[in-house]
């Protein structure tokens, strides 16, 4: 028999309450439990009654069917962020902060893959007909044989999308679409769900690719019911500053491909423009005076990519120091000043610091700590760096240097910019290579003993 049925649950983390409250306590979430009717009493004897359901058809591991075709686009940063292509009947969605492309972005894909012979149809619930063509025409795009229409009623959509055969769907965006049959308005939990989880539904059924924009809140995150997430195939995050030229689209869930990912982008008049090589347009404007910067291979995805750290250290005319991060974790950035304090007697005490990932990049494995270190002890005139030198490796609280992985990979993209030194932990599994002086150190310590003074 069953007892204490709970009927109220949280419509953004599924929670269940005995009794409504205006904040659920596990996500944090305003008037997202309503009463739940799926665990009543009744139902819940029908669930168990006697009434069989079908048999599931159970298959091996062992199977002959062959991989899905990926549809390709023209725009080749993007199919490496998704794997290689866009997979038939996957769901894909893309946020980002307002403005910074994301409706462009899409209706490159969209004219290119329309251009190759699929059929995409890009439904925006934002913009008119006249308001798509008119970017378009600026994207030299005019004539591509995509299909354009705003609409928000999910039935009609479905309807519509029913009588097409589709390749490609795109939805701008999820928050504007709404389900006739449910009370709330649009952009509310239970509005972005119930279409997420329909429109996948029907793009698995149907076999085609769909691509949903999602806004994001004003911390960044997306907005809406974590559940989505979850829903969807892949989320990719288009990120990048309003006074910096170029986009990066980042991978953070893709169940066909890797995660962590990145394609970079260049926002021109005539759209966005890919970029071949990031290291490059990172470290184009760097200056040949190196006091307090450093360069560092980092790996995003499965493509290394190198960025220049930049870090100055000044008086503090304030009571208490200053510590600005931009592109890095402030967290860990304490943690090295503190490795710094205790391992190497190196105080910072009545210093500001700022620290910078030049060029707008996010910066996020832990191989960055060395670099990071560096940067902050050629700002405070502890050390000189070579000018053509890459740093990379893990700091432990011992001040201990620790190895990274993927290192053979940062090398070649060092060489292959004209790098001549590399600065890395002792011990590291690498290949030598013949033009390239490799500089092992065991701590933080024996780094600046070694660079007290100019090494060329």
């Amino acid at each position: 028999m069953v007892k204490n049925l709970s009927k109220f649950k949280c419509q953004n983390c599924n929670f269940y309450y005995s009794k409504w409250a205006g904040q659920c306590t596990e996500c944090g979430a305003w008037s997202s439990i309503k009463q739940d009717d799926a665990f009543s009493k009744g139902q819940i004897k029908k669930l168990f009654s006697g009434k069989r359901g079908k048999t599931i058809d159970l298959l091996n591991l062992e199977s002959l069917e062959n991989e899905p075709k990926r549809l390709k686009t023209e725009i080749n940063e993007f199919d490496r962020v998704l794997g290689g292509g866009l997979v038939p009947g996957s769901a894909i969605l893309l946020s980002g902060d307002p403005g910074i492309g994301k409706s462009t972005l899409l209706l490159q894909v969209a004219t290119d893959a329309a251009d190759k012979g699929a059929n995409v149809i890009y439904i925006s619930g934002e913009e008119a007909p006249a308001q798509i063509r008119m970017r378009a025409r600026r994207l030299g795009k005019e004539k591509s044989t995509l299909k354009i229409a705003s609409e928000t009623n999910l039935r009609d959509i479905l309807t519509t999308l029913d009588a097409e055969k589709v390749d490609l769907l795109i939805v701008d965006s999820i928050q504007t679409i709404y389900a006739d049959y449910i009370e709330s308005g649009p952009g509310s939990v239970v509005q972005v769900r119930t279409c997420v989880l329909d429109l996948t539904n029907f793009a698995k059924k149907k076999d085609f690719s769909i691509i949903f924009v999602g806004h994001v809140t004003k911390d960044g995150q997306i907005a809406g019911p974590k559940l989505v997430e979850h829903m969807v195939d892949t989320v990719i995050h288009f990120e990048g500053e309003r006074g910096v030229h170029f986009r990066i689209l980042r991978t953070i869930k893709n169940r066909f491909g890797a995660s962590d990912e990145i394609g970079v982008f260049e926002m021109t008049s005539k759209g966005l423009k890919e970029v071949t090589n990031p290291s490059e347009l990172f470290l184009s404007e760097r200056d040949a005076i190196n006091n307090g910067s450093v360069v560092f291979a980092s790996i995003e995805g499965t493509r290394p990519v190198l960025v220049e750290i930049q870090a100055l250290v000044a008086p503090s005319s304030l009571g208490t120091a200053r510590r600005t991060v931009v592109g890095w974790d402030s967290a860990r950035l304490s943690m090295v000043i503190a490795i710094l304090d205790a391992r190497c007697g190196l105080s910072f005490i009545g210093k500001d610091v700022y620290l910078n990932v030049a060029g707008g990049m996010r910066v996020l494995e832990p191989a960055a700590d060395l670099a990071v270190a560096a940067a902050l002890l050629s700002a405070s005139n502890e050390i000189t760096l070579p000018t053509n030198a890459v740093i990379f490796g893990e700091l432990s609280l011992s001040g201990a240097l620790r190895q990274v992985n993927q290192p053979d990979s940062r090398i070649k993209e060092a060489k292959k910019l004209g790098f001549k030194s590399i600065l890395i932990p002792s011990g590291s599994k690498i290949v030598k290579q013949s033009g390239i002086e490799l500089k092992e150190y065991k701590t933080i310590f024996d780094l600046i003993k070694s660079n007290t003074r100019v090494s060329e």
